[in-house]
């Protein structure tokens, strides 16, 4: 299987990249696929799908939020020979309260899941919390960096997964045969409150770094006031609704079961980072 090229779709985002780079570092044959990858591939252009399964014989697949491409996807990947798919899904998932899905995201996750679960493939689900690296690639970073992260989080915790170890899961995945027919709920080894996270970084960093919470209303407003739609401003309030309730907070064993060790912690996360330069101004 690993003769073929591997196809990793959204591989210039913040797990595929890291995917793609792990998987080169085995010397294993890689199609790194995305909008401006290296290998042109299009969600929403189907005329772009057959040319990137072409050969292919396992995928790993970064489905496009709000969408239920996944599922046509994985038939046309059926039909190339694809023998094994690895989805990036998210946690709690199959857990109706977890969130309030304004965006309309839920049932494309659901359809996703169940596309893979139904297809007759091997596969494997990786469904990861949140990502430690929203505050140094995602929407926070921008405020960690200007020092000031102005959030209606509370003093809600969660426990923040790295990037890193969600990519070691998926290459597991990708090249080993004892990973099919699993779902890996992903996450980090200790729940942290978004102070404590900020904390942490500002240790790491060396420089003053302070978290501000923000009620609901005052942090709708500031986004409006910096010219977000109000029915964007709403969606990104309910992504933060979790991380505010510590929805987020529990540990999952994902990453054990897959490796067979510990998920790194918010604080090995925040020294690597800041020593490759994560937060540099």
């Amino acid at each position: 299987m690993t003769e073929q090229p591997i196809l990793v779709t959204g591989a210039t985002g913040k797990t595929g990249r890291r995917v793609v780079s792990r998987l080169r570092g085995r010397g294993l044959p890689v199609r790194a696929a995305a909008r401006n990858a290296e290998h042109v591939f299009d969600w929403t252009d189907d005329s772009t799908w057959d040319t990137a399964l072409e050969g292919v014989r396992s995928v790993y697949i970064v489905q496009l939020d709000g969408t239920r491409l996944v599922r046509p996807f994985v038939e046309r990947a059926a039909r190339h020979g694809v023998r094994r798919i690895v989805l990036a899904s998210g946690r709690g998932i199959d857990d109706p309260d977890y969130a309030k899905d304004s965006g309309g995201l839920l049932e494309g996750l659901i359809d996703s899941e169940a596309a893979v679960r139904e297809s007759g493939l091997e596969w494997t689900i990786s469904r990861p919390g949140w990502f430690a690296q929203n505050f140094s690639e995602g929407f926070f970073a921008d405020a960690i960096r200007t020092g000031e992260l102005r959030l209606p989080a509370g003093d809600g915790a969660a426990s923040f997964v790295d990037a890193e170890d969600i990519a070691a899961v998926v290459v597991a995945a990708l090249t080993e045969d004892r990973h099919a027919g699993r779902i890996y709920e992903l996450s980090g080894p200790r729940a942290v409150t978004t102070a404590e996270a900020v904390a942490a970084i500002s240790g790491a960093t060396g420089r003053a770094i302070r978290y501000t919470p923000l009620s609901v209303e005052d942090y709708l407003t500031e986004l409006v006031q910096q010219g977000v739609a109000p029915a964007d401003a709403e969606a990104f309030a309910d992504i933060l609704r979790p991380l505010r309730e510590g929805v987020d907070a529990y540990l999952s064993d994902g990453v054990q079961r897959a490796l067979g060790r510990p998920p790194r912690t918010f604080a090995e996360f925040a020294t690597s980072t800041a020593a490759a330069g994560g937060w540099s101004l």
